[in-house]
């Protein structure tokens, strides 16, 4: 084989590493978008429960009977 062909091959063999290397990115970069994705429908389902949640407990603060200020029965 000459230098020529020896370069060629090297060439071809850095290009097949930089080929399944970006496959493995775009897999990889697929899959946290995806992850990404979940952790913001789950985000927002929270954000949307904590709001509901807050919400019932103005209601039931404003609904709640008015403290007595009365002693406890063992006075």
């Amino acid at each position: 084989m000459t230098e020529e062909t020896d370069q060629l091959i090297e060439l071809g063999n850095r290009i097949d590493r930089l080929e399944a290397r970006l496959m493995f990115q775009d897999d990889t970069i697929e899959t946290l978008n995806q992850t990404i994705t979940a952790q913001w429908r789950d985000i927002d389902a929270l954000t949307r429960q904590v709001a509901s949640l807050s919400d019932r407990l103005k209601e039931a603060e404003a609904n709640a009977p008015a403290p007595t200020n009365e002693p406890p029965p063992h006075y």
